[in-house]
Formats: structure tokens, sequence, C-alpha cells
């Protein structure tokens, strides 16, 4: 997932824009764009590279533990580790990892549906992958914030980093990094918490809950401060359709569709919160008074935001009931594991994954 967004803070100017969407090692390319004058200052973007060296540190950490030399000394592994020249940095065999990184065992996107290939007491698992029985009998609510820091290899590590620097820079220069920050932790949290509540045999991993949370953010971007864009129809059809294509990627087996849905629905809402643009014309309380203005913001703005306040909140509050009273999402919606999974004649879909 991709994308850049148009406004900057003084809510008067638009800048082109390319939308351009990439998730969970999947990617396609979408684009449109709406200009208006550019006037105002950028913030200077340093979270977004900062959360791609902090990615990029804990995979290399994944990979000094995993030690595919000496694990293939210790237990069955088919085929040689691939890099052998980079010694206990080396991947796993692409049989058992196609993504070039550790024991594909560890994730819920190359485990299969068989229990002898569950092997949860190494490397990610170890290091706060998220998995139900972690969470819910162990109390360790830590991982549902530590899982989106962990990649199940190089492929789908490359493939979220690039999409949060499209998607995050743009975000972070015209909104600032303490809302993108809140943005990206929350939704990811919140991709987390979905995925928990009906996802248990496997465990998952990756940054998509929170990509697809920005994403989110960009689309209730666009209702909030729909008067300040030209071209408002192809920038929302364009979006809707990179949403959709994602979201249709995410129902093929061993993809984490839940925490897709769950972070992206928390930044929707956040969206409506946290980036809200000032009307045309104000910039002060002196062009206040000259324009005739009322208020900074249009009446429909203060709506959606109280509105998505108390969803968020409600939201948030009855999952973590839920999640924590070790209730399954399932057996409360009987459909909903259609929603990450859609068996056809070529796979099947276990119904807890």
């Amino acid at each position: 997932m991709a994308g850049e967004d148009v406004e900057n803070s003084g809510g008067r100017a638009k800048r082109n824009s390319n939308r351009i969407n990439n998730s969970s090692g999947v990617g396609y390319v979408a684009s449109s764009t709406y200009m208006t004058e550019d006037t105002e200052n950028q913030w200077t973007s340093w979270l977004v590279p900062m959360f791609v060296v902090a990615n990029v540190a804990v995979f290399v950490m994944v990979m000094y533990f995993n030690n595919c030399p000496n694990r293939s000394r210790t237990r069955p592994v088919v085929g040689k580790c691939v890099g052998r020249c980079l010694g206990r940095f080396s991947f796993q065999p692409l049989r058992e990892n196609p993504l070039f990184g550790p024991s594909s065992s560890t994730y819920i996107f190359l485990s299969p549906f068989k229990n002898e290939c569950l092997d949860f007491l190494i490397v990610l698992q170890k290091l706060g992958a998220l998995q139900w029985s972690k969470v819910v009998v162990n109390h360790q609510a830590w991982r549902l914030l530590t899982c989106i820091w962990l990649h199940a290899g190089v492929i789908h590590l490359l493939a979220n980093m690039l999409s949060l620097v499209f998607i995050g820079i743009r975000l972070e220069q015209q909104f600032g990094f303490v809302r993108v920050g809140i943005l990206y932790l929350l939704s990811g949290f919140g991709g987390s918490v979905l995925s928990t509540l009906f996802i248990r045999n496997s465990i998952s991993v990756g940054a998509s809950g929170a990509l697809f949370g920005l994403l989110g953010a960009m689309l209730s971007e666009l209702i909030t401060n729909w008067n300040i864009y030209t071209n408002k129809a192809s920038a929302l059809l364009t979006l809707l359709v990179i949403i959709a294509t994602n979201f249709a990627i995410g129902i093929l087996p061993h993809i984490d569709n839940f925490a897709h849905i769950g972070g992206f629905l928390t930044g929707f809402l956040l969206g409506f919160m946290l980036l809200p643009l000032p009307q045309l014309g104000w910039q002060c309380r002196n062009v206040l008074v000259r324009t005739g203005l009322k208020s900074k913001y249009k009446p429909y703005q203060y709506v959606l935001w109280v509105a998505s306040v108390v969803l968020l909140v409600a939201g948030f509050g009855l999952a973590l009931v839920a999640l924590f009273r070790g209730e399954d999402g399932n057996e409360h919606c009987s459909w909903c594991h259609y929603l990450s999974c859609v068996p056809t004649s070529r796979w099947g879909c276990d119904r807890n994954n």
C-alpha cells in the first residue's frame, strides 16, 4: 500500500498528489491528481524515517536470533539456507519461506493449516508476534503493539516500508509527526485487537494494520476536507478503488485481513478527529472577522469529529472487553471468517486460521 496526502496545514491550499497502494507483500499502483495553489510551509518528516529504521533494525535482530545454519543442524529443514554467505543472518529455505525471512512456522502468512507445522516457540513468537493464547491466557497485551514491528521476510518488509514511505512522509509533511504517530500506532493496535478476536490458531506479524489505518485516514481526510479539493470525484474514486483492491487481496489465504480491517476502521475514525482543515479563508482572528466566518471549521466537521470520538471509544471498549473475556468473534459472526479467507477449489480456509 502506498499513497500521498494533499493538504497543507493552513487549509487554504492543495498540492498535486499521487496515491499508490501496496499491502502485505502485494503491490499495485493507482493515481489521481487534484490541484490547487501551494502556499504553506510543510513540516519536516523525521518520524516516518525513524519508523522505517526501527522496522529494519527489528528484522535484522529477528534474523540474528533465527540463525538458519544452526537451526538446520538441530531440526529437519527442507532445503538449504538461502544466502549462506550471510552466516547466521541467512534466510530459511525458499520452500519453507519464499519471502526470504525466518522460519515460516512463526507467522500467519505462510503457516499451513496443519498442526505439525505450528511451532510457536521460536523467534517471532518470542520477540512479540501476535498470538491469541499469549494475549488472552498469558495476559501479554504488549503483543498488540510489538507485532506491528515484526515482518515475515525481506519481501514483506520492503513492501510495507515502501508503502509507509509513500503514505507516511506526505502525511507527516502536511499534518505533523504527532498526528501521524498517533494514527500509525493506534491503527496498528486496532488491527491487532480485531485480529486477535477472530484468529486463534496462528500468529501474525506485520505493519499492514497500521498502514491500512493511514489509508483509512486518507479517506476520512478527503471527506472532512471535501470543500478544499478540486477534482473531488476523481480523488474519491481513485482512493475507493485502491481500498477495494487491497481488501480483495486480503481474502486470499495466509493473509491477516482482520488486521487490515481493524486498522482501516481505526484510521478512518481517527482521520475525522485529527485531520480536519480550517475553512478556506480562515487563518487567524483578523481574517475571521474580515471574511465574516463564524467558525474555524464547518458544522459538519464538528459533527464528524464527535461521532468519530463516540464510535472509536465505544468500539475499542467493546472489543477489548470481549478480547480479555476470551470471547471468539467467529461465534458472534458466523460469516465473518470470509472477510479474511474465501475458500475455493484450489485452497481451503480454517475458520480460526
